[in-house]
């Protein structure tokens, strides 16, 4: 959850953090908010520096627990990403501040997942597969108040070769289903 809570003020600008456990930080937009946010993303700065320094305590409870996807085990780098939900705090404002993304967008998951269907928006199995289950929720506080019946068992991509082809599938999620030809006769 810490990384998460990181993660989304790096990316987006905005801190699920309070100066007590029942408060959240308002607008973190100025120019002082800016350099801290910079000095995070260059690992200049840890975040519980970043926290101590501002005298905050990271809110997990704004938080809720949504998909969880391991990258495969043939992988040579794994990732245990989980996927989490929140309400924008009042005052807080989005950016688009993300050094990881070549472009980020402020749409609904049924838009994001309509671009994506066009062939518009490009995304990743586990991406879309979490937006495609926020559709039914009609607000971001709809989505955290389900999040606690979740089932986060992970969603492990699955490999095997049939036919002369390696067929990569990610259990629940056909859609993704992928036949790569290996060049070479099954045995």
């Amino acid at each position: 959850m810490c990384a998460a809570v990181r993660e989304t003020y790096e990316e987006a600008g905005v801190l699920l953090a309070g100066r007590t456990p029942d408060s959240v930080v308002g607008d973190t937009t100025g120019a002082d908010w800016e350099t801290d946010r910079a000095a995070l993303v260059a690992r200049d700065l840890s975040f519980a520096e970043f926290l101590d320094r501002r005298g905050l305590v990271l809110r997990s409870d704004l938080l809720g627990a949504w998909a969880r996807w391991i990258t495969p085990e043939f992988e040579s780098r794994r990732y245990d990403t989980w996927f989490f939900v929140a309400v924008l705090p009042e005052g807080q404002r989005t950016r688009n501040a993300s050094t990881e993304a070549d472009r980020t967008v402020w749409i609904t998951p049924g838009e994001a997942a309509e671009s994506y269907d066009k062939g518009d928006l490009t995304m990743m199995p586990p991406t879309i597969a979490t937006l495609r289950g926020l559709i039914p929720y009609g607000s971001a506080a709809e989505a955290l108040s389900a999040a606690p019946g979740r089932d986060l068992t992970p969603v492990l991509a699955q490999a095997r070769l049939e036919a002369g082809e390696i067929v990569l599938t990610w259990p629940g999620h056909e859609e993704f289903t992928k036949h790569i030809p290996t060049g070479g006769a099954s045995a």
